[in-house]
């Protein structure tokens, strides 16, 4: 019983870890988005001049 119990621990502690990781890299990948969104619109601005 014991081990069933640390087996169901561990794919939980697991699958949370897997939705927290996946959850940053989205993050991640919009922020860098926008910053590039930012520098090309900044970049664009500046050659119009």
């Amino acid at each position: 019983m014991s081990k069933r119990l640390l087996i169901i621990f561990v794919s939980v502690l697991g699958g949370i870890l897997a939705l927290s990781a996946a959850f940053t890299a989205l993050l991640l990948i919009r922020e860098k988005k926008r910053k590039d969104e930012e520098e090309l619109e900044h970049y664009l601005d500046s050659s119009i001049l």
